[in-house]
């Protein structure tokens, strides 16, 4: 569970003060996709950022519960922990597919056997772009090798930044039932997205508007893993 205490994020734009999130106060549980929405500018992006650790709050905390250390702040977090999904998808070009998705694995000695990135691959219709440089890739593929990295740990904290933006209709409901499905595992997963498409298939759905919190609903009304 991640507790999001009063994030407050302010920045300089020239002359301009520009508010981020203001004041935003919200809890994440396990075995629910999460959507946050909103249009650009809204506070999507550094709500995720500030999440996951690579960008300060000017005022609030983020707190994780177990199985996560309670009281670490996001920086001190590992893919064992917390994965994300950036715009910019961050794939080295020097190494394969496959290989940016082993990536994680190779930094942590308790990662399970290398079948699962060949599974992961497989399930998001890429295994055979496995050997291939990302650069070969289109941006489609390349966004779903970052999404099959951030999987290959498991980890309970999934946080991605409009992860299908470079998805069909038809690969969006791949992703999204990817997605939810590890969420139903008992996982925390929250991703950021303007799609209706995605949006629908949330079971719930967080909308921010000038880095505040408008509404938070669950229009699927599936019961979190939590309360089972």
């Amino acid at each position: 569970m991640i507790e999001v205490e009063h994030l407050t994020r302010r920045f300089r734009r020239g002359a301009e003060t520009v508010t981020a999130l203001d004041d935003v106060s919200l809890t994440l549980g396990p075995g629910e996709l999460t959507v946050a929405a909103g249009p650009s500018g809204s506070g999507k992006t550094t709500l995720l950022s500030i999440i996951a650790g690579f960008e300060r709050a000017d005022a609030g905390r983020v707190r994780f519960a177990e199985p996560l250390p309670p009281d670490a702040p996001p920086e001190s977090l590992t893919w064992r922990h917390l994965a994300f999904v950036p715009q910019g998808l961050a794939l080295l070009d020097e190494l394969t597919v496959a290989e940016n998705v082993e990536l994680p694995a190779l930094l942590d000695p308790d990662a399970g056997p290398g079948r699962r990135t060949a599974e992961l691959l497989d399930g998001l219709e890429i295994g055979h772009l496995a050997d291939r440089y990302p650069s070969l890739t289109s941006g489609g593929e390349q966004q779903r090798t970052a999404i099959a990295r951030a999987l290959r740990l498991l980890p309970p904290v999934l946080l991605g930044d409009e992860p299908t933006g470079h998805q069909d209709r038809d690969r969006i409901l791949l992703v999204v039932a990817l997605l939810r499905a590890h969420a139903y595992a008992g996982n925390v997963v929250l991703i950021s997205s303007h799609d209706e498409a995605v949006i629908d298939l949330a079971d719930r759905v967080i909308t921010l508007a000038d880095g505040r919190v408008v509404s938070d609903d669950r229009p699927g009304a599936r019961p979190a893993a939590s309360a089972r």
